[in-house]
């Protein structure tokens, strides 16, 4: 098997090693002289920002320190530990590179990350979101692979493509005996009432999670193309399968009041909150696998 799928109703992962419970302390020795890494887009924040906030609730009182490139990478040490949690910030997990006629996305090439992503012993990969942006926020101006470049194309099939050459690069450069790597699930938003039986809503104002028997959103496209590519890989790859147990989230977002410029923020998530839930599985994957 390519891939271990960590589902929603995982309450036991090998080992009588439960999910319902954070034990810090455990994960800290566990990860000793350590490097996890998470890599990817603001949603990676939630999660990498939640597990950081885990850490040091059960080690109140260990040295830390703090470091920063101020662009892509920054770092948490736990010194007393020996465990650094980094986060990278790749919106598209491919590269963007500057070029005579603007910034080109390399649908086929990871050599700026990669790089760099060698250096961590634990990997939590994660993107989608930003494929679906447009106008100011699009962090590109042209779609390049192999010989082909293109203005725009379908956003689903450059996300499949450049999926693709990520799965590629696992396969070729990881030394799964050493290196353990994650795929977070596609996290979903809460923009649609419809989707929880109300018509003309949002998160605004959501206090209670859906109940499974009410909620009518469906599966999002895109998880049957990670789940596909990462069956396919020839490296062990574990998928945090988050999207339906997020999809009957619509109460844990910032909505309002995410103190900036009060927009209804439907897309990320509280910490604490869910994202806790997704380091749940993370811990008991980490725990059985190292």
């Amino acid at each position: 098997m390519s891939f271990y799928l960590l589902p929603v109703g995982l309450t036991y992962l090998g080992d009588g090693i439960s999910a319902n419970r954070f034990d810090g302390v455990n994960l800290m020795k566990t990860l000793g002289g350590k490097k996890v890494m998470f890599v990817g887009d603001s949603l990676t924040t939630n999660q990498y920002v939640s597990f950081l906030c885990l850490l040091h609730a059960a080690v109140p009182n260990a040295t830390f320190s703090f470091s920063s490139d101020n662009r892509s990478l920054s770092a948490v040490t736990f010194e007393d530990y020996n465990v650094t949690v980094m986060y990278y910030k790749s919106h598209y997990l491919v590269d963007i590179v500057n070029e005579n006629i603007g910034r080109v996305l390399k649908l086929d090439s990871v050599q700026i990350g990669g790089s760099i992503w060698l250096t961590a012993d634990v990997l939590v990969f994660n993107t989608w979101r930003w494929w679906l942006s447009s106008g100011s926020r699009q962090e590109w101006d042209y779609m390049q692979d192999g010989g082909q470049t293109v203005k725009d194309m379908n956003r689903t099939v450059a996300f499949s493509r450049a999926l693709a050459t990520w799965a590629n690069w696992v396969d070729s450069s990881i030394n799964s005996s050493t290196t353990r790597v994650f795929f977070q699930g596609i996290s979903p938003d809460h923009y649609r009432g419809t989707e929880w039986g109300e018509k003309g809503s949002t998160c605004e104002g959501e206090t209670e999670p859906s109940s499974p028997s009410a909620y009518y959103g469906g599966p999002i496209p895109q998880e049957a193309i990670v789940k596909q590519q990462l069956s396919n890989m020839s490296k062990p790859v574990y998928l945090f399968d988050i999207t339906y147990l997020s999809q009957l989230r619509k109460d844990a977002h910032p909505s309002r009041y995410n103190g900036v410029n009060f927009r209804n923020d439907c897309t990320h998530w509280c910490v604490g909150g869910l994202p806790d839930t997704w380091n749940l599985l993370l811990y008991a994957a980490l725990v059985h696998s190292i």
